[in-house]
């Protein structure tokens, strides 16, 4: 298999500098910017060990590894779609100059399979066909994307998450939920080249209404290794409090054939001002995703327009619910509504400087009273209001949930005022330097931030981040299926998963341009190469220990 082209022609930029600037939503909150990341092909303090282009197909989403194996998901579906513009009547393809008839090639759409056994020389070695990882109600892999996986090791379980994919961001083909359906696909790995599907199934709430979850975090119980539970983001604009935001689902029968049994929901848009009527948020109040800590009893909210809270989860976390009955999250948060926000109130005129949330993701710092929340903002192809500044990171004393507020934020320089006047209208439309998906050690945040690379930064003092560290690979010539609304700009890195650190190295994947294998040598560089297992969306590995530790040093 080929390595990365820009093995032999990777430029390094200008040094690492960073610039504090003027106050922002607090009295001791400071603007950081990292200058490093924006251009293809430059880095700093990483090294690359390997590469693989996976058939530049173009569309990967996230990954899972299991053993020297990394399983990478597809963001788009199995069908020769260029997406499609309207919801109705004739149908208008997304074109590009690749495919500028209205057949997008879509290559090799299942999950791979890569052999990372020489991380020099990642391999493919095999791929869970599309119409078996994420099959339509006909059973084609077609308007379905398997694009969230995590892997329970100990138990050799797969777990990939499947719902529609969107005709206008993914490319696909137009369906709804019932032609395109939504589940939970377990796969046995005891053959981890030829894994085997054991099972599916569908989240439903309380209520028994089957409800798509978006994003999952994988927690196992650090007093019971064979216990297992699925926090569940399922996205809801309605203040109605029987509906669901967050699912948590217990999964540890799986792998002895049994059933998924739901332990907790909640829904909190009730006690926003006026949520009654989700236009007053932009129809997007809703939980994106969510981050327990190690040991459970804490759950970080990224909850989109609405902010940045905290929920105590103890009673999940202990095993404190009483068998047969389900958690009712709704009493249980710790940060009152409205949570802390930023910018000009519940309705935004748009993404800029002073504009409101697109609250992402929420991380608690391991073993310290901190948190990391990240903004995605897309290009203005997905949204009128988005394109500059896109998105960006902030950083919460959380010591008294109650009352969470800001440190510091970290942009880079592409969400600053002084890129502004070069922003061309291809880069406005179809790209995004928007943070993306965290990793947290002690002392560092490595976060995929989509045509900003690799971030590294430094958050020994959450007070004053630095920029430490970039990688941002040389694209690759072309691919099967260009992402209609993040590699469409000239900037055709779009670095998107949540980084795994193995063995000391560091595994993320470019939606664009495959799956990467990292050395990171700069200031606190033994944070990773010490570390034997960890990732953001889940407590597996070193992150239990590592929370421990943390909190020792405290």
């Amino acid at each position: 298999m080929k390595t990365c082209p820009c093995s032999a022609t990777l430029r390094f930029a200008v040094p690492i500098l960073f610039l504090a600037a003027v106050a922002a939503d607090s009295a001791t909150s400071q603007v950081v910017v990292g200058l490093g990341g924006g251009t293809p092909g430059t880095s700093q303090n990483f090294t690359l060990v390997g590469h693989n282009p996976l058939f530049n197909r173009g569309m990967n989403a996230a990954l899972a590894i299991f053993d020297h194996f990394v399983y990478i998901g597809n963001r788009s579906d199995g069908s020769n779609s260029c997406g499609d513009l309207n919801g109705t009547g004739p149908i208008a393809p997304v074109l590009t100059p690749t495919n500028p008839d209205g057949t997008c090639t879509h290559t090799r759409p299942g999950i791979l399979i890569v052999d990372i056994g020489d991380p020099a020389n990642p391999t493919v070695v095999g791929e869970i066909p599309a119409s078996v990882a994420a099959p339509n109600a006909a059973g084609q892999p077609v308007g379905v994307t398997a694009r969230e996986l995590r892997v329970w090791p100990e138990k050799q379980l797969l777990i990939v998450l499947t719902f529609r994919c969107s005709r206008v961001i993914h490319a696909c083909p137009r369906g709804n939920d019932v032609t395109f359906p939504f589940d939970y696909k377990f796969f046995d790995l005891s053959d981890p080249v030829h894994p085997q599907l054991v099972k599916r199934h569908v989240t439903k709430s309380k209520a028994g209404r089957a409800t798509k979850p978006h994003e999952f975090f994988l927690w196992i119980d650090p007093k019971n290794e064979d216990r297992a539970l699925l926090w569940e983001s399922t996205p809801d604009a309605s203040a109605n409090p029987a509906r669901t935001n967050l699912i948590i689902e217990d999964i540890s029968d799986v792998p002895n054939g049994g059933d998924v049994k739901l332990v907790a929901e909640g829904n909190w848009n009730q006690f926003f001002p006026g949520a009654a009527d989700p236009a007053n948020y932009d129809f997007d109040l809703a939980l994106h995703s969510m981050t327990p800590s190690a040991d459970g009893n804490r759950t970080y909210l990224a909850y989109l327009r609405g902010g940045f809270g905290i929920l105590d989860t103890r009673k999940v976390a202990n095993n404190e619910i009483p068998t047969g009955t389900v958690e009712n999250l709704n009493d249980d948060l710790l940060t009152p509504v409205p949570f802390p926000t930023w910018g000009t109130g519940p309705v935004c005129a748009g993404h800029t400087a002073a504009s409101c949330a697109e609250s992402h993701s929420a991380v608690p710092f391991p073993g310290r009273p901190f948190a990391f929340t990240i903004d995605e903002v897309y290009g203005t192809f997905t949204a009128s209001s988005f394109g500059w500044p896109w998105g960006w990171v902030r950083l919460w004393n959380v010591a008294q949930p109650k009352r969470p507020h800001t440190l510091a934020e970290y942009k880079i320089f592409q969400n600053t005022v002084a890129f502004r006047s070069s922003v061309d209208p291809a880069t406005e439309q179809f790209t995004s330097y928007s943070s993306h998906n965290p990793t947290l050690t002690r002392r560092l945040a490595l976060d995929a931030w989509h045509s900003g690379g690799l971030q590294a930064i430094d958050i020994e003092d959450p007070g004053a981040p630095a920029q430490v560290g970039w990688f941002s690979p040389e694209p690759l010539a072309t691919v099967a299926l260009e992402d209609p609304a993040l590699s469409r700009g000239p900037n055709k890195v779009v670095i998107w998963s949540f980084p795994i650190i193995k063995d000391g190295l560091v595994f993320v994947v470019d939606v664009r341009n495959g799956l990467y294998i990292l050395r990171y040598t700069g200031p606190h560089a033994a944070d990773v190469t010490e570390i034997k297992f960890l990732e953001g969306n889940s407590n597996l590995g070193d992150a239990v220990e590592l929370d421990r530790r943390a909190a020792g040093d405290e």
